[in-house]
């Protein structure tokens, strides 16, 4: 939702029918709570934020958080490849695994590793036949978007300034993981020598608005102001594998006329 929460409103708000998976389960991803706690409340709040932007669907692969180091990457290709063939996504949206400058999140790296690899691999009926003898198909995504801590490559920019409320309220639905993210900030600062009054005033209260929303509008503002516009999130993204121009180029005719 940090990186691309106006977008999937924008999305929902245009008639598309957006599914989200979400891979971990953000198992550790809180401050004072238990790990039973934390799992429960990072879901509920996970639903919360996707009804705010018109997520149609969540769906929950139920990996522990923080340990796909140790997971088969093939394997979690092939839960991904399962859920491209079933849904028959347009576009697949995932982080972009040739952008990741400044991600330290190896999750992060490793799903979209695997989905990027997924985005192909679905398409070929000799990877899992498995699947093609349970009903489904192999299927090709049109679009791939990609998106990051920071987009090296930007092509597509979407102006977010009529939904940045609603990103805003649907990122502050995770108050747990905004929570830990706020008390990592202090104990870095503190690290460094640094008093920080906002962030623990964001602890005690557990009110995490005065650290987010600035950092969040700030962010929309700074990638809309690069391209001369009042809000925006920032996607490298991939048509027909590339090779658009041979679309555009009269190869082809479109199916709806």
């Amino acid at each position: 939702m940090l990186f691309l929460g106006g977008t999937i409103a924008r999305w929902s708000d245009a008639g598309w029918r957006v599914v989200g998976v979400r891979v971990t389960d953000d198992r550790w991803d809180s401050v004072g709570r238990t790990e039973a706690e934390t799992i429960e409340a990072n879901r509920a709040e996970l639903h919360r934020s996707a009804e705010v932007l018109g997520i149609a669907e969540i769906i929950d692969l139920g990996y522990p958080t923080d340990t796909l180091g140790d997971v088969s990457e093939v394997g979690l290709r092939e839960r991904i490849i399962r859920l491209v063939r079933a849904h028959r996504p347009y576009a697949l949206v995932t982080f972009d695994p040739y952008s990741m400058y400044g991600e330290d999140n190896q999750d992060h790296l490793l799903v979209a590793a695997a989905t990027d690899e997924a985005f192909w691999t679905s398409q070929f009926d000799l990877h899992h036949p498995e699947h093609l003898a349970e009903g489904l198909q192999p299927h090709g995504c049109f679009e791939r978007w990609y998106f990051g801590r920071r987009v090296m490559d930007v092509t597509d920019v979407v102006d977010i300034a009529a939904v940045i409320d609603r990103k805003v309220e649907a990122a502050l639905c995770h108050s747990t993981m905004l929570a830990n993210m706020v008390n990592q900030l202090r104990l870095q600062a503190r690290t460094g020598g640094w008093e920080v009054p906002v962030l623990d005033a964001a602890l005690s209260s557990r009110d995490v608005r005065p650290v987010i929303e600035p950092l969040l509008r700030s962010r929309a503002e700074a990638a809309g102001q690069a391209h001369g516009i009042g809000m925006a999130e920032e996607f490298r993204v991939v048509r027909f594998g590339g090779a658009l121009q041979f679309l555009l180029d009269g190869a082809g005719r479109r199916l709806d006329g």
